[in-house]
Protein backbone atom coordinates (compact mmCIF):
# COMPACT_ATOMS: atom_id res chain seq x y z
CA UNK A 1 0.00 0.00 0.00
CA UNK A 2 1.31 3.42 -0.84
CA UNK A 3 1.90 6.04 1.81
CA UNK A 4 -0.82 8.08 0.14
CA UNK A 5 -3.49 5.41 0.54
CA UNK A 6 -2.42 4.80 4.15
CA UNK A 7 -2.91 8.53 4.66
CA UNK A 8 -6.43 8.23 3.26
CA UNK A 9 -7.68 6.20 6.21
CA UNK A 10 -5.65 8.26 8.66
CA UNK A 11 -7.41 11.40 7.39
CA UNK A 12 -10.67 9.66 8.28
CA UNK A 13 -9.41 9.29 11.85
CA UNK A 14 -9.02 5.52 11.62
CA UNK A 15 -6.50 4.17 14.13
CA UNK A 16 -5.19 0.69 15.03
CA UNK A 17 -7.73 -1.37 16.96
CA UNK A 18 -10.78 0.59 15.81
CA UNK A 19 -13.88 -1.23 14.62
CA UNK A 20 -14.76 0.07 11.14
CA UNK A 21 -18.20 -0.68 9.75
CA UNK A 22 -18.80 -0.44 6.01
CA UNK A 23 -22.23 0.16 4.52
CA UNK A 24 -23.29 0.71 0.90
CA UNK A 25 -20.46 -1.22 -0.74
CA UNK A 26 -20.75 -1.61 -4.51
CA UNK A 27 -18.43 -2.16 -7.46
CA UNK A 28 -17.66 1.57 -7.68
CA UNK A 29 -16.17 2.08 -4.20
CA UNK A 30 -12.53 3.11 -3.84
CA UNK A 31 -10.61 -0.09 -3.09
CA UNK A 32 -7.47 1.79 -2.01
CA UNK A 33 -9.45 3.59 0.68
CA UNK A 34 -11.01 0.30 1.81
CA UNK A 35 -7.62 -1.44 1.92
CA UNK A 36 -6.19 1.48 3.85
CA UNK A 37 -8.98 1.30 6.45
CA UNK A 38 -8.44 -2.43 6.90
CA UNK A 39 -4.66 -2.09 7.15
CA UNK A 40 -4.67 0.79 9.64
CA UNK A 41 -7.46 -0.61 11.86
CA UNK A 42 -5.79 -4.02 11.85
CA UNK A 43 -8.99 -5.95 11.15
CA UNK A 44 -11.59 -6.60 8.51
CA UNK A 45 -14.44 -4.13 8.28
CA UNK A 46 -17.74 -5.29 9.72
CA UNK A 47 -21.06 -5.07 7.88
CA UNK A 48 -24.59 -4.11 8.92
CA UNK A 49 -25.14 -7.49 10.63
CA UNK A 50 -22.44 -6.93 13.25
CA UNK A 51 -23.00 -7.03 17.00
CA UNK A 52 -19.85 -4.96 17.53
CA UNK A 53 -19.89 -1.27 18.38
CA UNK A 54 -18.31 0.67 15.52
CA UNK A 55 -15.83 3.49 16.07
CA UNK A 56 -16.12 4.60 12.45
CA UNK A 57 -18.81 3.92 9.85
CA UNK A 58 -17.93 4.28 6.17
CA UNK A 59 -21.20 4.82 4.34
CA UNK A 60 -20.83 4.77 0.55
CA UNK A 61 -23.81 6.68 -0.83
CA UNK A 62 -25.01 7.54 -4.32
CA UNK A 63 -27.91 9.69 -5.47
CA UNK A 64 -30.06 6.66 -6.47
CA UNK A 65 -29.43 4.62 -3.30
CA UNK A 66 -32.76 5.48 -1.67
CA UNK A 67 -33.56 7.50 1.43
CA UNK A 68 -30.45 9.11 2.92
CA UNK A 69 -32.13 9.75 6.29
CA UNK A 70 -32.94 6.02 6.64
CA UNK A 71 -29.37 5.11 5.67
CA UNK A 72 -27.92 7.52 8.24
CA UNK A 73 -30.23 6.21 10.97
CA UNK A 74 -29.05 2.67 10.10
CA UNK A 75 -25.43 3.89 10.12
CA UNK A 76 -25.66 5.13 13.71
CA UNK A 77 -27.44 2.01 15.01
CA UNK A 78 -24.17 0.36 16.09
CA UNK A 79 -22.04 3.51 16.36
CA UNK A 80 -20.09 4.24 19.55
CA UNK A 81 -21.17 7.38 21.44
CA UNK A 82 -18.04 9.20 20.26
CA UNK A 83 -18.00 7.46 16.88
CA UNK A 84 -17.94 9.09 13.46
CA UNK A 85 -19.91 8.42 10.29
CA UNK A 86 -18.05 9.20 7.07
CA UNK A 87 -20.61 9.68 4.35
CA UNK A 88 -18.72 8.92 1.14
CA UNK A 89 -20.39 10.39 -1.95
CA UNK A 90 -19.26 10.62 -5.57
CA UNK A 91 -17.55 13.92 -6.32
CA UNK A 92 -19.29 16.56 -8.41
CA UNK A 93 -19.56 15.51 -12.05
CA UNK A 94 -19.30 11.79 -11.21
CA UNK A 95 -22.24 9.38 -11.67
CA UNK A 96 -24.38 9.26 -8.53
CA UNK A 97 -23.20 12.65 -7.22
CA UNK A 98 -25.23 13.75 -4.19
CA UNK A 99 -26.06 17.44 -3.83
CA UNK A 100 -24.58 18.95 -0.63
CA UNK A 101 -28.02 20.33 0.27
CA UNK A 102 -29.37 16.78 0.44
CA UNK A 103 -26.80 15.93 3.11
CA UNK A 104 -27.35 19.21 4.99
CA UNK A 105 -31.05 18.39 5.12
CA UNK A 106 -30.77 14.67 5.96
CA UNK A 107 -28.08 14.72 8.66
CA UNK A 108 -29.99 16.64 11.38
CA UNK A 109 -33.15 14.64 10.67
CA UNK A 110 -31.12 11.49 11.39
CA UNK A 111 -29.68 13.04 14.56
CA UNK A 112 -26.27 13.88 13.15
CA UNK A 113 -24.24 17.06 12.75
CA UNK A 114 -21.95 17.70 9.78
CA UNK A 115 -18.48 18.79 10.91
CA UNK A 116 -16.24 18.76 7.83
CA UNK A 117 -15.77 17.57 4.27
CA UNK A 118 -12.65 16.20 2.61
CA UNK A 119 -11.54 14.67 -0.65
CA UNK A 120 -11.55 11.07 0.57
CA UNK A 121 -10.41 9.39 -2.66
CA UNK A 122 -10.02 10.09 -6.36
CA UNK A 123 -13.75 9.94 -7.12
CA UNK A 124 -15.21 10.26 -3.62
CA UNK A 125 -15.81 13.08 -1.16
CA UNK A 126 -16.06 12.35 2.54
CA UNK A 127 -18.50 14.18 4.79
CA UNK A 128 -17.82 13.76 8.52
CA UNK A 129 -20.97 13.35 10.60
CA UNK A 130 -21.14 13.02 14.37
CA UNK A 131 -23.82 12.75 17.03
CA UNK A 132 -24.14 16.21 18.61
CA UNK A 133 -22.70 16.28 22.13
CA UNK A 134 -26.08 17.30 23.61
CA UNK A 135 -27.67 14.14 22.19
CA UNK A 136 -24.88 11.98 23.64
CA UNK A 137 -25.45 13.21 27.17
CA UNK A 138 -29.19 12.50 27.02
CA UNK A 139 -28.82 8.80 26.21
Amino acid sequence: MSVDSAGMAARLGIKPGMVVQELGWDEDVDEDLRDSAIEISGGEMVDEDTDEVADVVLLWWREDDGDLVDALVDAIASLADDGVVWLLVPKSGRPGHVEPGDVTEAAPTAGLAQTSSISAAKDWSGIRLVTPKTARTRR
